[in-house]
């Protein structure tokens, strides 16, 4: 679910949860059962809501990217451990072993799309600082891997990217390969997608928080 559906999902719950508070504050008295059953909803939807907040509060966005630290630390309290699984469903790990971000907008804030061409330019010496490996991977509108021609699913450190002459690296994130940069090409599909950058064992500056991830930009 996207960030937006999710968002309104919430906000539609709330409004339900407020009804139904109002309606059992007021309404004339009704079998026990039916105000149990209500506040075990009432319960749930705010719960939702909740975790919703918290994740707007909590995540920080660079650049279209979001990211939550705290993710995985022990003793971090449950409301922050639900809240990460409400934005960053599947594995975790403290921040020292690994760090993620993900995105489904491109850096002016439009949704990833393989009807575009885009590019994440990193400046030399600029990617992903770390003492293991990073990952860029795609998926598709439900977070699962892309068929693709070349059964490529992520580009990293390992993948044999090619610099530019001044050193930076770009890498071409579409549905068509591009002409020339075969080799930096990560395949996208035909409609929306996401992309997660992950970072093994990160550097001081990613823990720090002072690294900006470079925005997914549309190709000119």
């Amino acid at each position: 679910m996207s960030r937006r559906r999710s968002a309104l999902l919430a906000t539609l719950i709330g409004a339900v949860c407020v009804y139904a508070i109002v309606r059992l504050l007021i309404a004339p008295s009704r079998p026990v059962g039916t105000h149990v059953v209500q506040g075990a909803l009432v319960g749930i939807g705010l719960a939702i809501v909740t975790v919703e907040v918290l994740s707007r509060v909590k995540a920080i966005k660079v650049n279209g990217w979001i990211t939550m630290p705290g993710c995985g630390v022990p003793g971090n309290g449950f409301l922050t451990r639900a809240t990460c699984t409400w934005m960053f469903p599947g594995p975790v790990n403290v921040p020292d072993e690994a760090t993620y971000w993900t995105t489904q907008v491109d850096g002016a804030g439009r949704p990833l799309s393989g009807h575009r061409n885009y590019v994440m330019h990193f400046p030399a010496g600029g990617l992903p600082p770390n003492e293991a490996f990073w990952s860029l991977t795609m998926g598709d509108a439900r977070n699962r891997f892309v068929p693709n021609p070349i059964s490529r699913y992520s580009v990293s450190d390992r993948s044999g990217l090619a610099p530019n002459a001044d050193g930076s690296v770009d890498i071409y994130i579409q549905r068509t390969s591009p002409v020339g940069h075969e080799s930096n090409w990560l395949p996208a599909p035909s409609d929306k997608f996401s992309l997660w950058l992950r970072v093994y064992l990160p550097g001081r500056v990613i823990l720090d928080g002072t690294y900006a991830v470079p925005p997914v930009a549309q190709a000119a």
